[in-house]
């Protein structure tokens, strides 16, 4: 049994405690935008000189996979297949996952606009069938977007149903990520919480539990909205996702009140790739979410191991432990 199995078996047995939280480390960024996507390559002074090529992004993968903090490594098909065939989760308690959908409002080619220009469209390239014929995992991750559009949401979720079909045909479990609309929906933002959680939990309320998502990938809208939906079916595990990169407190904050308010996984992409020293960033972000240090402390023990190790920092100790993103600065920790 794999770490991931062992921590959702006790979280669904209502047995969660400190120590069983799940991070996830999305690498799945390729399927967005493959150039700019895998990190940049800094100067001393912290300005970019370059992009990380494929291989040094698949190299800085298997370092965080040998580390052994995380509990999933979230892959496009493509990258996840090259490091199973060099055998890098060989022997490893990290659950290999796949996107297996890159719907358009995720597509995010330098000068392009695919995001904003229109309401989201389902779209998947990667094949079923050939990921489960080449035994490289059965977990994947599905996305969607509801934007209050009676035919866009439609064909959404008809396309959901299509995917959860050809998943069970091929023996694929999936997680369900669900983003904020990706356009004006017409609702205030203070509503947008509310209105995710209701088509989260209509969207599977037909759906049997041999169909239903291992757990849910969703944004932090603040506390209340998170409480709500994690309260109201203890058997559909929450969690967040990253969002924007932003600061290192930041980072931390978020894994911090996503726990605190019933959040039992947390999916960090940006936050994690964009960070100076990846493998700093996901030790401490290990230690606040098993409630060992606080976020605060955190970023200043975060900044001291760059210091020790001669890292340039992007920002100054002072800006980093700052507090920016809005959802959580009403509940932010002391």
């Amino acid at each position: 049994m794999l770490r991931l199995d062992a921590k959702l078996a006790k979280i669904r047995a209502g047995q969660y405690q400190k120590g069983d939280f799940i991070i996830a480390d999305a690498k799945d960024v390729d399927m967005a935008n493959p150039i700019t996507g895998m990190g940049p390559i800094r100067a001393a002074d912290g300005s970019i000189i370059r992009y990380r090529t494929r291989s040094e992004f698949l190299d800085a993968i298997t370092q965080i996979i040998r580390q052994d903090q995380v509990d999933i490594m979230l892959l496009s098909a493509s990258n996840l297949e090259v490091l199973k065939e060099a055998g890098v989760f060989d022997g490893s308690a990290v659950k290999p996952a796949f996107r297996a959908n890159d719907t358009t409002d995720i597509w995010s080619a330098r000068f392009s606009a695919y995001g904003k220009l229109g309401a989201s469209r389902p779209f998947r390239t990667a094949s079923l069938r050939r990921v489960a014929e080449a035994g490289l995992t059965d977990l994947a991750l599905y996305s969607m977007t509801f934007v209050n559009d009676i035919d866009v949401d439609l064909r959404s979720l008809e396309a959901f149903k299509t995917f959860r079909d050809e998943a069970a045909a091929n023996g694929i479990q999936y997680f369900l990520e669900v983003f904020n609309p990706n356009i004006d929906c017409g609702i205030a933002p203070e509503h947008i919480g509310q209105f995710v959680n209701d088509n989260v939990a209509r969207c599977l309320a037909g759906v049997l539990q041999q169909d239903r998502p291992q757990f849910l990938k969703y944004p932090y809208n603040g506390p209340d909205a998170l409480t709500e939906l994690a309260s109201y079916d203890p058997s559909l595990v929450v969690g967040v996702l990253g969002g924007s990169a932003g600061t290192t407190r930041d980072a931390f904050e978020l894994l911090y009140q996503a726990e605190k308010y019933g959040a039992r996984i947390a999916l960090f992409g940006r936050k994690i790739n964009l960070a100076e020293s990846q493998l700093d960033l996901v030790r401490f972000m290990r230690a606040v979410a098993d409630g060992e240090i606080m976020p605060l402390e955190a970023v200043r023990a975060y900044h001291a191991a760059l210091e020790q190790q001669g890292i340039p920092a992007i920002r100054r100790l002072e800006d980093d432990r700052v507090v920016t993103e809005a959802t959580l600065k009403k509940a932010a920790s002391a």
